[in-house]
Parts: C-alpha cells; structure tokens; sequence
C-alpha cells in the first residue's frame, strides 16, 4: 500500500451547493487549513449544475435546479458575498401553474419556490462556481472533478481517512472528512451500481464509532425522491411559439402530474436565438423508470451505470409526447438528452443536526438531508454547510491540525 499519498487537513466529498458552500463558509471564519473537493461530475454544482458543451461554447441549460429560494430570516451569510460578487441575481422569471384539464393559473404556494427567489448569475452553476470563488480568495481549495470516492478507510489511530477511487486505488489522505450527499451512505447505491456493500456501513463498523454507527443509519434510512429530466434545445425556429409563453416556469397541480407525469417545466433563453425547455418529471414517472440512466450522466460516465439506449430513448420519447400534450405546443427539430436523479428530493425526518459532526471519528455531513430549516431545498444545503463550518472551527486549530499516522487499518 502506498504511504506517500498527499494529506489534507478537510477532504470534502461532493462539489455541489453544500460541498462548495462548507469550504466558502469555513474560508470567511479564517480557517486556514487545506480543503479539497472531490467530485464525480466534471465541475462544481451538482443539482445547481449547467449544462454546457465542449463542442457548442454558446450552448447552456440549468438542468437541475431553476432557482432556489430563502424562505426565512435571518438569511444564510453567505448569500451577501454572493450578491455582492455578482454570483447570484433575484429570479424575475414569472410562476405559473396548469391544472388537470390543461388550463394556466397562478403560481402554486410550493415550498421550492416560495420566499425570496434567486437564480446564479447568469446561470445557475454560478451559485456554487461563486462559493469556490470565495473559498479560494485567502487560501487554495483544490477541486478534483471526475473522481468517484468509492472507499473510505479510517486511519490507524482514529483521527483521520483514506480515500479510494472507483478502481481501488488510493486518493488521499485526510486529517478530516465530509460528505455533502448521500451517495456513499444510501443502499441504493449496491442495486443501482452493482456495490457489494454501502461505503460508509462499512467505514462505521470498522470505526465501531456509536455515533458514527447511528449517523451511517440515519442516513440509510432516508428515502428520496427522484426525477427524470427531459433536456431540450430548441433552435431559433422551433423556439418561436415557445417564447411568447407567459411563464419561464410553469408548476403542475397534483391532478395534471397524475395525467402528464410532468411536475414542472422551465424556459431558459440561450444564446443565438435558441431556448432551452426542461422538463422534470413527476415522482410517480421517476419511480417507473427509477433503472434508466441518462446516457451522459454521472452514473453512466463514471459510476458505471450500463447503458439503456432503447429505454432511454422510449423514456425521452414518453416525456416528450406529454410535454407536447400539456402545452399544445411542438418541440418539432429540437434536440433531447435525459438527465435522471436519483435522489433528487430527500423525505424527512433527515439526518438529526446533532449527528452532523462525529467529532471522535473526524467525519461530518452536510446538505439537503440534514434535518431543519430548507430541508430538501438549497436553502438548506447552505445552511446545513454554514453550521457544520462553526462547529468544525469550535473543534479548535489545534485538534483540525495535529498529525495523524497515515497508515490505513
């Protein structure tokens, strides 16, 4: 086994809003210590990712997430720096809802979009491409894009982790570590990706950590929701009855998501005249499909997911009539990709907050599943990641920095 592999004070696993927000909060309290993200997508953002091409530069579409909202005061702290750097921008889009029969209405008192409404700037990878920005503005945080953690292996003495990529090999080594998802603690992950075990299961019962053991439960616990989403993009012809709509985001009822399997659909104008249309499906839709991966997600590209041509095109087929359908609208000449999420929607209780911060076992979580105000939402990422920050700084510089021997068990 090798020993030489670099050591970092913070390994944080996932680059989405909590993963980027915990090393931003962490760098304005003065932390100082080394932080890297570790990502399986190709950048920061996760579920508040864009879409973007190397072969089309102009091409951009928020596939996950429209906005995200601030339902109550006082605010996350991070969102002023944001504001102030240009990263975010109120969402000015008009909400509309459509009934069971196909009829508009006005928007729904959902709780995704409720509150304070805000997109990044000018799309929506730039929330968390601003909370890299300011993690790195005192001290280097380092971003690995591309990597799956596939192993964690706890230190010889308890007070830090080895990290293993998706062919066994060792990554590095970490004084501390987060996950800011739930990949690695969800038994989903043995089904979908054919993993003989659940990551951190495994890590708790090596550590033999009770309060280890009992957050690894929690989060296994939590069930979710998923989502499959038709991505369009429609060229400046096609796009033409598309852009007189009233609405850059359209909320269906319970009774129009039972008839067209759709939940919501989003406009986004893109550059040369194209629009891009993104239709999220229904929970119902998701779970009849749950096994169909979107040829270009993560768990296709580096998670190994196999392929399903013929249903992922039966899949974007399906999405495509009903949006067609709803809004007697035609997407005729557009281009489609899916983008299917595993666990888009968390369902509570959530992991209890007193459970983010395994001091004894050096781990910590944060992120939507963390149980509290913004629970499910981006709302609460930030503000899961801007607690877990304070309690890791109340930890002390001197325990986030002592040595550790860096032999694996």
């Amino acid at each position: 086994m090798a020993t030489d592999l670099s050591t970092v004070d913070l390994a944080v696993i996932g680059a989405g809003t909590a993963g980027c927000a915990l090393a931003a909060a962490l760098r304005l309290r003065g932390w100082s210590g080394s932080i890297t993200l570790l990502e399986i997508g190709r950048g920061t953002g996760g579920r508040t990712a864009t879409r973007r091409s190397r072969r089309d530069p102009s091409f951009a579409l928020n596939h996950g997430a429209p906005l995200f909202n601030i339902s109550a005061n006082p605010e996350p702290r991070l969102l002023e720096p944001l504001r102030q750097g240009g990263w975010i921008a109120p969402f000015k889009g008009a909400i509309y809802s459509l009934d069971g029969d196909g009829r508009l209405g006005a928007a729904l008192p959902a709780p995704l979009s409720s509150g304070a409404l805000w997109q990044g700037s000018p799309h929506m990878d730039g929330l968390c491409r601003g909370l890299l920005s300011l993690a790195q503005q005192n001290q280097p945080t380092r971003l690995m894009s591309g990597t799956l953690v596939r192993q964690l292996e706890p230190l010889t003495d308890g007070k830090g982790w080895r990290l293993y990529g998706s062919e066994g090999q060792p990554l590095l080594d970490c004084h501390w570590l987060v996950l800011s998802g739930t990949l690695l603690a969800d038994p989903r992950c043995q089904g979908v990706f054919g993993w003989s075990e659940v990551p951190l299961q495994r890590a708790a019962d090596q550590r033999g950590d009770p309060q280890l053991l009992q957050a690894s439960a929690a989060l296994a616990a939590i069930k979710s929701t998923a989502s499959s989403n038709l991505l369009l993009s429609l060229g400046e012809v096609s796009a033409a009855a598309w852009r007189l709509q009233p609405w850059s985001l359209l909320q269906f009822t319970p009774d129009a998501q039972e008839r067209w399997g759709i939940r919501r659909v989003s406009l986004q104008a893109m550059a040369d005249g194209r629009w891009g249309v993104v239709v999220e499906s229904s929970a119902a839709f998701a779970e009849r499909h749950l096994q169909v991966h979107g040829s270009r997600s993560s768990a296709a590209q580096v998670l190994g997911a196999a392929p399903q041509p013929q249903a992922e095109a039966q899949v974007i087929k399906a999405l495509d009539q009903a949006l067609q359908d709803a809004l007697n609208l035609s997407t005729a000449g557009g281009e489609g990709q899916l983008m299917r999420w595993g666990a888009a929607f968390p369902k509570e209780p959530g992991l209890p907050p007193k459970l983010s911060l395994c001091p004894d076992s050096h781990i910590g979580f944060c992120g939507d599943a963390i149980a509290g105000l913004g629970f499910g939402r981006v709302e609460g990422a930030l503000r899961s990641a801007e607690a877990l920050a304070e309690q890791l700084q109340k930890v002390g510089a001197e325990q986030l920095h002592s040595g550790i021997n860096v032999q694996p068990n």
